[in-house]
């Protein structure tokens, strides 16, 4: 028979083993960001030298521009409706085609779960087969993301949409190198290709989520590693992110705070694709800025020519 002194030392043996399995599991998950120090390969994306741009015929330039085709998908639900109502008056017309997808859109509607990736899978699959072969490049964004498509279209100007492209703002975790949602998305039509292919397979891109839920960008990343494509980091020339996870205010406060003699250089690149977090009204102020404020007698020529579509409203 065992003593009450017994049970308890096998009970805290136990406890103190369970314990430690944890302690041991959570200690080797962790998140790292770009730019810490890490114990793999990291993969960076820049755009093309600016100076072949110069040297090129403007008929190529004009043709290059054409051929590039950019889907934006707005994905998730928002509390405030005027989101989509300020997006679509906004950057959204700078894309050759933009969307929303959430559960209360028509075109999701046969979505009955809450879950994140089982939306974000159900959007991928619904436009891969509706407008797959009308695009070459899918761009997932947030609601309270603003993007300058322009840019973009420059970064991706000398890559070839028959390969497995996905890039964005990278983020480190464990072994899992994925692209962040917040800083929206870039799929290559070969990347959406593949995962469609997989998405076919109910069991491959499954929720893999073990211990806590993983999200939805974690599990694009593991969905995506089985059909061999890989996580890249858009950067400038100078190795400065594109994809931007914070409002433009916030980048500057901390760049203010951090290096205020060079608070340009240390809060955003001249390329930057997107940033995230902005209101509806944060997104007009943006667009004044960038495309509509001009300071008198100076002339700008634009070396590439990327239109939206016809019948839109061009700021």
């Amino acid at each position: 028979m065992v003593s009450a002194s017994g049970t308890s030392f096998f009970k805290g043996m136990l406890l103190g083993s369970i314990s430690w399995v944890l302690i041991t599991m959570f200690g080797q998950i962790h998140i790292r960001h770009r730019g810490q120090t890490q114990d793999h390969e990291h993969h960076h994306l820049r755009p093309p030298n600016r100076n072949d741009f110069l040297n090129t015929s403007k008929v190529i330039l004009l043709e290059l521009s054409k051929s590039i085709r950019v889907f934006c998908i707005i994905f998730g639900e928002s509390e405030d409706e005027s989101y989509w109502a300020a997006l679509k008056e906004t950057w959204t017309k700078h894309c050759d085609k933009a969307e929303l997808y959430d559960t209360k859109n028509d075109n999701l509607v046969n979505i009955e779960s809450n879950d994140r990736w089982v939306q974000m899978r159900t959007t991928y699959k619904y436009v891969f087969e509706k407008y797959g072969d009308n695009y070459n490049w899918f761009f997932l964004a947030l609601p309270t993301t603003f993007a300058v498509i322009e840019n973009l279209k420059y970064l991706l100007f000398t890559r070839d949409a028959s390969q497995p492209f996905y890039l964005g703002h990278t983020v480190i975790f464990g072994d899992l190198e994925y692209v962040t949602v917040e800083g929206g998305i870039v799929l290559s039509r070969e990347s959406m290709k593949r995962l469609n292919r997989l998405l076919d397979n109910s069991e491959t891109c499954a929720d893999q989520s073990v211990i806590w839920k993983l999200s939805e960008d974690k599990q694009l990343a593991i969905c995506l590693k089985y059909a061999g494509v890989h996580a890249e980091n858009a950067e400038d020339y100078e190795g400065r992110d594109v994809f931007n996870t914070k409002p433009i205010a916030q980048l500057i406060e901390e760049a203010l705070s951090n290096n205020p003699q060079q608070v340009v250089e240390g809060c955003c690149s001249d390329m930057a694709i997107t940033f995230n977090g902005l209101t509806p009204h944060k997104m007009e102020v943006m667009m004044y800025g960038l495309y509509r404020l001009r300071a008198f007698g100076h002339y700008f020529n634009d070396t590439l020519v990327f239109l939206p579509p016809v019948g839109s409203e061009n700021d």
